[in-house]
């Protein structure tokens, strides 16, 4: 009978985790790091160094579904969460104006998958459809979430379960007030050190990790593995470890954003359960629904307008409100490490990279790098190096398609109205390998075989969405209506009509469940 190796006799042993820096980031990190089952039955320290003067970003409000998870898994509960966050529903994206900038330019990219979509690819029955219904949008034929957003309702009801609902959803959310819920809950319920300081210098081991951090105030903090969260900064990954910084604004153009917090006018406004991005001359417009107010935005080009005149576009996208709200503006420098995980320093958030919230990635990211961490954390320093590099290749991979997404909104646009839509439809601007995808989904529509990385960011579900969205023409065989592809296709859309109905007269408005579960809470799981 074997036994387990006690770990004090093990060499070289994983104990101490430094996370350096907070935020939403920062407190992700050390929450997946200290929550149970990050390794076992081992005993892990968690620490997290934040400064007292550096402020957060503040701005990432928007989640994937991924959230859920990774809630779950850290033991916050849904409601504690939409209650201390003023937190809402998201269920996608509605893109205004970014296919030819008509009156009527509009098409959504929910979170819902396509009906059918592990049974059969629904593109070329819908290009088949569209012969019939000329004026159908592509995910409202495909399925039933739009229809939900364009109602106003929410994705569940009261007596759903908590994380569970009758579509997929995300959230939009105060970042300020999910990292000091993030902050609470780690130091009080999972053990998590909280040292609060400068960190003045890093003192390097003889074989190039870092040893400890010394701060301003004289304390030396030693670790085994550190986390780098400190933001635009890269303290450690950048200004210790030199790791080059990759640059893509050769394919995405946006490099300024301006931020502005808009109250609701009266109490029961309508709470939309997705984000708006709206098109404009130089870049685009959010808008995302809070409990107490909206988060708005403008993600522009400082190529194609100067700083004021965007202001003075993103005032006037708000409205009369905007006379007296201030804004905030914010410097994109767009691209990511050549390397994430250097030694025994791994960049998590902005130290990572930045691109613009187009598709709202950036936690995304840093909740995919903590599971990717969390989950196989080496238990001693002499696996961490091939650690590193499984980490290095998954997430060079999952920026280089995140760009490519991005871009695709950009690339197959009509709009020719404005130096900065024909700049980013030019050929030289577009990556090869999106080009190259782009001539074969002429042909033959999105498909798991497009994507052969274990696990992508963006599925071709999500290509299919904004490709018909974006109205991109496409060349696909006729399927025979007798076929059994094209009965099982006719199935699958029966049965979402029925869905839809069914969910468009159950859903309670968006506003009026935020307001039951701030009053009542959801079933625990």
């Amino acid at each position: 009978m074997q036994k387990q190796q006690q770990t004090d006799s093990i060499p070289g042993i994983i104990r101490t985790i430094v996370v350096v820096g907070g935020g939403s980031a920062g407190w992700i990190a050390a929450n997946r790091l200290a929550a149970k089952g990050a390794r076992g039955s081992d005993d892990i320290v968690v620490k997290l160094v934040e400064s007292a003067t550096v402020p957060t970003i503040g701005v990432g409000e928007g989640t994937w579904p991924t959230m859920r998870n990774t809630l779950a898994k850290i033991g916050i509960g849904e409601t504690e969460f939409l209650r201390s966050c003023d937190a809402a529903f998201k269920q996608g994206a509605r893109f205004v104006g970014w296919k030819d900038g008509s009156p009527r330019d509009a098409y959504y990219h929910p979170l819902n998958p396509p009906a059918g979509a592990a049974d059969l690819n629904l593109s070329p029955h819908w290009q088949q459809a569209l012969a019939d219904t000329p004026d159908r949008d592509f995910a409202d034929w495909a399925d039933f979430q739009q229809a939900l957003c364009d109602a106003g309702l929410a994705p569940k009801t009261i007596t759903a379960p908590e994380f569970g609902g009758v579509a997929n959803y995300a959230y939009h959310l105060d970042a300020g007030k999910f990292a000091t819920l993030l902050h609470d809950h780690a130091v009080n319920r999972l053990g998590v050190e909280h040292v609060v300081g400068d960190v003045t210098n890093v003192v390097m081991a003889d074989n190039g990790d870092i040893a400890s951090l010394e701060l301003a105030d004289g304390r030396s903090i030693a670790g085994d593995l550190f986390i780098d969260c400190t933001g635009f900064a890269a303290l450690l990954i950048g200004k210790v470890y030199g790791v080059p910084f990759r640059p893509c604004n050769d394919v995405l153009f946006a490099d300024r954003a301006i931020a502005m917090q808009v109250p609701y006018l009266t109490e029961d406004a309508p709470i939309t359960s997705h984000t708006v991005s709206t098109a404009s001359d130089a870049g685009w417009f959010w808008d995302i629904g809070l409990w107490a107010r909206r988060g708005t935005g403008y993600v522009y080009s400082s190529a194609h307008i100067d700083d004021d005149a965007a202001e003075a576009a993103l005032r006037a996208y708000v409205g009369p409100q905007a006379e007296q709200l201030s804004t905030r503006r914010i410097t994109i420098e767009a691209g990511h490490r050549a390397r994430f995980w250097e030694k025994n320093c791994v960049a998590v958030g902005l130290s990572a990279g930045f691109l613009e919230p187009l598709e709202a990635s950036a936690l995304m990211l840093v909740e995919a790098s903590m599971d990717a961490i969390a989950d196989r954390l080496p238990r001693t320093r002499s696996a961490m190096d091939v650690a590193a590099r499984q980490f290095n290749d998954s997430f060079r991979h999952h920026w280089d398609r995140i760009i490519e997404f991005l871009k695709l909104h950009y690339a197959i646009t009509k709009r020719t109205d404005t130096a900065f839509w024909r700049d980013n439809a030019a050929l030289e601007s577009i990556p090869d390998s999106l080009k190259e995808r782009l001539e074969l989904w002429r042909q033959h529509p999105p498909a798991p075989q497009d994507f052969a990385h274990a696990r992508e960011v963006f599925s071709w579900p999500s290509y299919q969405y904004v490709l018909h969205g974006m109205g991109f023409e496409t060349q696909y065989p006729v399927v025979p209506a007798t076929s059994p592809d094209a009965a099982l296709a006719r199935r699958w859309i029966g049965r979402m009509e029925r869905m839809r109905g069914d969910a468009v007269a159950q859903m309670p408005r968006h506003r009026t469940l935020l307001r039951a579960i701030r009053e009542h809470g959801l079933q625990a799981v």
